[in-house]
């Protein structure tokens, strides 16, 4: 890591007391602009009588005068002395005492410094004296005991309150599809704004991830989407849509706009690459040519209108008529003026390629490319981009869902700023909830992005890209107070806001705040990818994922920090460097035959060929299994020939003769070995994955238990278990599905009325268990009723387990009481549906997080994904999940979400993998996976 030099003085040049005086700078600046106003109007006065000109002329001059201005603040905008977003009655606010990350690269770090927000702006940064606050008789003053404060987060890519929470039809307002309309998907003319849905439930959340501001764009199914527009995320009193917007246009709800004013800077959103082309079934050279079709018509439209101008500038008035004006290319023309921030959805190489060639057809600037996951393969080709080379809008892992996102790489982020282009995180919510934003940042710095850089990628940066840096995303005088106070060093896993200003207004009423481990107070040391990255752009994004064997059959861990293992059914530590000091283990065909202090492993005998290894403080302890996702079952979700496809439904679908008998599906024989995802996975120390059948309807099918590093189906170990559990699915899904009561009658007759040996019957038996996958807590009553009705009929035990499970923590107590398990996925639950929006969010908002509460209740929680390229980060899943419990979950029961207790809930053999990592436990970000001990299979792999 390469941390820019900190900088720990308290008066610096950039943070001086602003001062409301004109100097001579400014009055030179005000005769400059003047002089240039003349100059451009002096031709429009040719006639001797003034009178002599037409109506319309001194509207048409103004609007030729206005047309090649370009936007930004006016000059004395930090001199300002109130926001505009000012909400008279606030009081005045001073933070004392904190650690400031303040975004300017002049000084990113400020110690023990104080911040005065008075009407909705910072009025002061440094060491506040009693000058400073001298007039100021109702200061509400906060101690920030050192903690980190930093600007408040910027999503530059979201789909807020278009695309809402929860999901319903009334409130889906994020693509058009009157593309087909007007034959090609380019629609400029339509403004997120007019969709934009106040009641969102994820305005809340997104600010208590620390999110202030947000680039609300509209989706990408339309080549050009429509305008995008800029919003703060606090509640106002208007309870409107505009009074939430951000600098927006002038022109929004005033064609009257002052002469003497730099217009506002627009936004809005392109996409090329597949979205397009699935939604109107075109090709990349349909939307090319859509793309050059509309911009050749707004050229034209440019040129009338610059034609007219040069007219009006010289008097030539005789027949001109109006100022030629159209609503469709209206804003369009303004991004040939170069008065328009470009968001593009852009993904492949081909795409970029294609774009850039666009920009400088038509002579405009691009903003951002955003996905952008073959961006770090061809850096050379952004910087060809007409007038700046734009910057690139990205997610950290998400990837390989779709074919143009197949070779992304979590190093792209660091691969960019190699080669000079700003980075931006953005969430794309709510595709990433926007309330872990901060998360995409932190898992861009564990790959190799700076500190400073992986900050300034969700705050001075999108800033600046949508042109808002000189009031948003750095803390300065004379900037917005949006603000944020952590709990931990922001980029530290599980960094949690214990409080959020915006325009100088605290969010969060009561924030329940659990004190972090003085590590986390710094930024994490993480450890070095510097192969990896390398080989990302060597091998075109698909870089060999095979494991190494060592060069003997035992090999020596040294300075060992913990080891856990499993006993019984149960994950426990058995050695920490903390009360013994550092020790060794000692792996000898695949089993760790020795670990603990140096003189406990005397006995051992190593060969004088052993293999050594510094661990660094790293540790040993039982690998991670995945579940929820088509983990194993499919390569890319999108592509239909990468996957074994969905399961026919009883309820739906006619179920062929052929399967007569067979009805229930078995995910065993669909599955596909040596996936990328899955290799990923076991990279990451998750080596093994329960995956049932994909389904849309009630049936899914038995999944069954996988090795995530294996090679093909006949490799030793590949297949750990045929079958594990029978999975169904109960839920609201769509007009016309069977509704939920007719689900449930359906799995109560398959369950009662199976006939012998069946799967149904066997689960009612309590044979094997049976997971229902549903978020709702009015179905899990139904489910938890129907399970004692069962029971009482076979005189069995269904082994029930809840899967999904947002609403579970309603009936902690009930679960608990009836023996019923809960899978929470994803782990940190969104309120994604009607079905699912009675979360328990968690810390700040809640004291206590779902998997918390379920297990204060004694009910047995693993944890699940939704999508199989997230298989990898469950390591961080767990970690969050114990930093959020305030220390009610601790490293071991950790550890247990995502094994033991995942192989009780579905039937799953206990696994004796053991993972190996250097420089602290899995559950740290200072660690790197290194090693897989595989005792069943009598091996050691280097990672």
């Amino acid at each position: 890591m390469n941390k820019l030099p900190t900088r720990n003085e308290v008066v610096v040049a950039s943070f001086r007391p602003r001062t409301r005086n004109w100097n001579s700078k400014y009055l030179l600046s005000l005769l400059c602009l003047w002089g240039i106003y003349l100059a451009a109007s002096r031709t429009a006065f040719v006639h001797d009588d003034f009178t002599s000109l037409p109506a319309h002329a001194q509207e048409a001059l103004h609007q030729c005068k206005m047309l090649n201005l370009k936007p930004g603040p006016p000059d004395d905008f930090l001199l300002r002395s109130q926001s505009d977003r000012f909400v008279k009655g606030t009081p005045p606010t001073l933070l004392r005492n904190a650690s400031v990350w303040t975004g300017d690269p002049a000084g990113y770090e400020l110690r023990d410094v104080d911040i005065l927000l008075d009407k909705g702006i910072i009025m002061f940064v440094g060491q506040a004296h009693q000058g400073v606050l001298h007039g100021y008789s109702n200061l509400v003053t906060v101690d920030v005991g050192g903690k980190w404060v930093t600007p408040g987060i910027v999503d530059m890519h979201s789909h807020l309150g278009v695309d809402s929470a929860p999901s319903l039809a009334g409130s889906s307002d994020t693509n058009s599809l009157k593309g087909f309309i007007f034959i090609c998907p380019i629609l400029p003319w339509l403004r997120s704004l007019d969709g934009l849905n106040t009641h969102d439930d994820a305005y809340l959340l997104s600010i208590s991830g620390g999110v202030t501001t947000a680039n609300v764009l509209p989706g990408s199914a339309n080549a050009i989407g429509g305008q995008a527009f800029v919003i703060k995320l606090r509640p106002t009193a208007e309870r409107s849509p505009s009074s939430m917007l951000l600098e927006p246009p002038y022109t929004i709800n005033n064609t009257q706009v002052d002469p003497t004013l730099r217009p506002r800077w627009r936004q809005m959103k392109h996409a090329c690459g597949e979205n397009p082309s699935r939604v109107y079934g075109n090709t990349r050279m349909d939307t090319l040519w859509a793309f050059r079709q509309a911009y050749n018509e707004a050229r034209n439209f440019k040129e009338k209108q610059d034609d007219y101008c040069a007219k009006a500038f010289t008097g030539q008035w005789d027949g001109l008529g109006d100022f030629p004006q159209d609503l469709r290319l209206e804003a369009l023309v303004d991004v040939l003026r170069g008065r328009v921030k470009v968001h593009t959805h852009c993904y492949e190489a081909v795409d970029l390629d294609d774009f850039v060639r666009l920009t400088n057809e038509f002579q405009f600037p691009l903003a951002a490319f955003h996905h952008a996951h073959e961006a770090y393969l061809v850096p050379d080709t952004l910087k060809r981009a007409y007038g700046n080379t734009p910057a690139i809008a990205m997610f950290a892992t998400n990837a390989r869902y779709k074919r143009e996102a197949y070779r992304a790489s979590e190093f792209a982020p660091r691969v960019l700023a190699e080669n000079g282009i700003d980075v931006v995180m953005k969430s794309d919510h709510p595709v990433m909830n926007s309330r872990y934003l901060m998360y995409e940042a932190q898992q861009a710095h564990y790959y190799g992005l700076s500190v400073d850089l992986a900050l300034s990628s969700v705050t001075s940066v999108p800033a600046k890209v949508i042109g808002l840096d000189h009031r948003i995303g750095s803390i300065r005088e004379g900037y917005d107070a949006d603000l944020v106070i952590w709990d931990s060093h922001p980029l530290a896993i599980g960094a949690t806001p214990t409080q959020v200003w915006i325009d100088g207004i605290s969010q969060l009423q009561n924030p329940c705040v659990y004190a972090k481990p003085l590590d986390s107070q710094t930024a994490p040391s993480t450890p070095s990818f510097d192969e990896e990255a390398a080989a990302a752009v060597k091998y075109d994004g698909l870089p060999p994922l095979s494991t190494t064997s060592p060069t003997t059959n035992v090999v020596v861990f040294t300075n060992v920090g913990s080891v856990f293992r499993k006993i019984g059914t149960e994950v426990q530590q058995v050695f920490s460097a903390s009360s013994a000091g550092l020790g060794v283990a000692i792996v000898k065909a695949g089993e760790l035959i020795c670990y603990g202090v140096h003189t406990a492993c005397l006995d051992h005998s190593t060969s004088n060929d052993a293999e050594w290894s510094d661990l660094d403080g790293g540790s040993i302890c039982p690998a991670l299994m995945s579940y929820g996702s088509p983990l194993g079952l499919e390569e890319i979700h999108d592509e239909k020939a990468t996957r074994d496809g969905v399961v026919l439904d009883p309820l739906t679908d006619r179920i062929p003769t052929v399967l007569s008998g067979n009805e229930v599906i078995r995910a065993v024989d669909g599955l596909l070995f040596a996936t990328r995802d899955a290799l990923l996975a076991y990279r990451a120390g998750v080596t093994s994955a329960v995956t049932a059948p994909a389904s849309k309807g009630l049936v899914a099918g038995l999944s069954t238990v996988f090795s995530t590093g294996a090679a093909h189906g006949l490799q030793g170990g590949a297949v750990v278990q045929d079958v594990a559990a029978l999975h169904v699915s109960i839920g609201r899904r769509w007009s016309g599905s069977p509704s939920v009561s007719t689900q449930v009658a359906a799995l109560r007759n398959l369950l009662l009325h199976s006939n012998e040996g069946t799967p149904f019957d066997q689960a009612a038996k309590g044979e094997i268990p049976l997971v229902v996958e549903t978020t709702n807590v009015d179905i899990i009553v139904s489910l938890l009723k129907l399970k004692a009705q069962v029971d009482t009929y076979t005189g069995s035990n269904i082994r029930l387990v809840v899967s999904g499970a947002a609403e579970a923590h309603v009936l902690s107590k009930e679960l608990a009481a009836a023996g019923v398990g809960v899978i929470v996925s994803p782990s940190r639950p969104f309120p994604e549906d009607w079905q699912s929006r009675r979360i328990l969010p968690g810390p700040p908002l809640t004291n206590d997080s779902i998997i918390s509460t379920l297990l204060d209740h004694g009910v047995t929680v693993g944890i699940g994904i939704l999508e199989p390229w997230s298989a990898r980060n469950t390591r961080f899943d767990i970690a969050w999940a114990a930093l959020e419990s305030g220390g009610k979950i601790s490293k071991t029961q950790a550890l247990a979400l995502a094994s033991t207790n995942l192989e009780k809930l579905l039937g799953a053999p206990v696994q004796e993998d053991l993972i190996v990592t250097r420089g602290g436990t899995i559950l740290d970000f200072e660690s790197k996976v290194v090693g897989v001990i595989s005792q069943w299979r009598g091996l050691f792999e280097w990672i």
